[in-house]
């Protein structure tokens, strides 16, 4: 298939764009918490790790979160016997996340089309690598990318750069696939391109940078990705396809 007009990568988002955090909602009960603390507690670890980058500080999707979850069980009326040990089993819930249903086969489609694929989060690189094996598509990823490398959270730029920069890739032929419409914001301002991925969510915010496509799930094929006209070309790498050591 001719690949003219086509982008070289798309960075995909991990947390919430490929994984599914509901079951996390159980984690919240099993320690006597409401499970629609789960968005609360999330967005707070989001809010603090971009505060830390903003002020030039750095910590790891971890410590935040565990941060984040004391604070809210220690708000409690009827507090958990251990705070520590209740933090601890919701925060290994990520591990055992799954993908959305759409993820395998959307990312099977993407890849089989031609594209190289990478993953950049907030979260773990490691945790990324057990949720796309578990969804069976991990071999269509060349490179996985956390916080880790440039030590600051997305959406700062040298966070998209940090995994331009790793896929071999300019900015501009990359275009990040992404359920936060902050994050697609983010990656325009880096020089990247940006495909929203909206999971039921109606309205981007006029506030942000507008994305180039959105589309409704991983696997719709409603809208082209990338629209024509918005990325370039480079010859397939003759290393695709092939297993990265992370």
């Amino acid at each position: 298939m001719n690949a003219a007009g086509r982008t070289l990568t798309f960075p995909f988002d991990v947390n919430e764009t490929l994984s599914d955090l509901a079951p996390l909602r159980g984690r919240f009960e099993d320690v006597g918490a409401p499970g629609h603390l789960l968005p609360t507690w999330f967005t707070g670890v989001l809010r603090d790790g971009f505060a830390l980058t903003a002020a030039d500080g750095y910590a790891d999707f971890a410590s935040p979160a565990h941060d984040g979850l004391r604070t809210l069980l220690s708000r409690l009326e009827n507090l958990p016997a251990d705070e520590e040990a209740a933090a601890r089993h919701i925060l290994d819930g990520f591990s055992r996340l799954d993908a959305h249903p759409d993820v395998p086969d959307g990312i099977s489609k993407v890849s089989d089309a031609g594209y190289r694929l990478t993953a950049m989060t907030n979260g773990s690189a490691a945790q990324t690598e057990q949720l796309l094996d578990r969804a069976g598509v991990l071999h269509c990823f060349e490179t996985l990318s956390d916080v880790d490398g440039p030590r600051c959270w997305k959406p700062a730029p040298a966070a998209y750069r940090n995994a331009a920069e790793r896929a071999g890739v300019r900015p501009e032929q990359a275009m990040l696939v992404a359920v936060h419409p902050w994050d697609i914001d983010g990656a325009r301002r880096a020089g990247l391109h940006g495909a929203w991925l909206r999971r039921g969510t109606p309205v981007y915010p006029r506030t942000m940078t507008p994305p180039s496509p959105a589309r409704r799930t991983c696997g719709s094929s409603r809208t082209r990705w990338p629209p024509r006209g918005t990325v370039t070309h480079r010859p397939t790498d003759p290393n695709r396809g092939r297993r990265r050591p992370w």
